[in-house]
């Protein structure tokens, strides 16, 4: 059975790749395809946030059970994680719309720190995760 919680992980992996496929088709010179993964990791970055807000409206706080030395390592990485989720959504939008907008020259200067933060969020959010429900799960 694939959860909800996997299917927001599933989601943020998935945008994670959209973006790094769009930037990987950007340094090769090709806009059309680096505009398609980007507008797609966008949407798919849209779709989990719904979900991944109607799942916490719905289940609430899941605590993490993890134990010892990885405890304060998975506070930083969720903290982190948090801090960026909330901060990369304007620099998102103001992003795409400079690109929508061909201000390819003010869309290159936020993208250089919107792209990574991005990823970085989508990375991490796989990761915590793994670590909530996978990895440090309480047994059944």
């Amino acid at each position: 059975m694939f959860s909800h919680a996997a299917l927001n992980a599933f989601l943020n992996g998935t945008s994670g790749m959209l973006l790094a496929c769009g930037y990987t088709a950007i340094r090769k010179g090709k806009v059309q395809i680096h505009k398609r993964f980007m507008i797609s990791a966008f949407a798919v970055s849209t779709v989990f946030l719904f979900s991944y807000l109607l799942y916490h409206y719905r289940v609430g706080h899941v605590p993490f059970h993890g134990q010892g030395w990885i405890r304060p390592v998975y506070f930083v990485l969720l903290t982190s994680h948090t801090i960026l989720a909330i901060v990369i959504v304007p620099m998102i939008l103001i992003t795409l719309r400079r690109a929508l907008l061909e201000r390819f020259d003010r869309h290159r200067v936020i993208a250089r720190w919107t792209l990574p933060l991005w990823f970085y969020v989508c990375v991490t959010g796989v990761i915590v995760y793994l670590m909530v429900y996978q990895i440090y799960a309480p047994s059944n």
